[in-house]
């Protein structure tokens, strides 16, 4: 008699548990996905679908900044955001790492003075430039109603906007492909 390859019940059990799992994985991850593609198309509703509008203006550093012009060299990670925004806090790491090789200008809505701004960016030991948007008139020329916002520029023209919590790979993905 010949003998037959079975697997025991609990390997079969323990296989078809392990299925199930990975299948409600990926339906979790592809809802998760489509979900916030759409919340991302309802926030940018407002923001500028092509051409930006001008931003020329210094840093609380003093150093001077032309998105348009900067934009021309390679893709640039606008970040629009606030020391008082928790999730802000979540993604102004991602901002930092990312700002060491790739341009990354970001406006601080309504977050103080220029002397706070620059306590906040030591204390979190953060390395991109600030623009200090303290009225918040350059965030609302932009349209940006959600903090925080993320806008991918190119050639002076918005290929990318994104809202609320992203990944370094997601940011990374953002400029590479801009």
């Amino acid at each position: 008699m010949a003998k037959k390859d079975i697997m025991p019940k609990k390997t079969q059990t323990m296989k078809a548990k392990i299925t199930r799992w990975v299948k409600e994985i990926v339906k979790f991850t592809l809802i998760i996905t489509l979900f916030s593609v759409a919340v991302d198309f309802w926030r940018s509703q407002d923001m500028p679908s092509e051409a930006i509008p001008s931003l020329s203006i210094n840093t609380i550093d003093g150093e001077w900044v032309d998105i348009k012009k900067m934009s021309q060299d390679e893709p640039v990670l606008l970040y629009f955001w606030g020391t008082w925004c928790p999730v802000c806090n979540v993604v102004s790491p991602s901002v930092s790492w990312l700002s060491s090789d790739h341009h990354v200008v970001s406006v601080a809505i309504t977050s103080g003075d220029d002397a706070r701004l620059t306590t906040f960016m030591n204390y979190k030991d953060y390395e991109f430039p600030v623009i200090n948007d303290s009225t918040g008139s350059i965030s609302k020329e932009w349209g940006v109603t959600a903090t925080p916002s993320i806008v991918i520029v190119k050639n002076g023209e918005i290929s990318s906007i994104t809202t609320g919590v992203t990944t370094p790979m997601g940011l990374w993905l953002r400029l590479l492909f801009a």
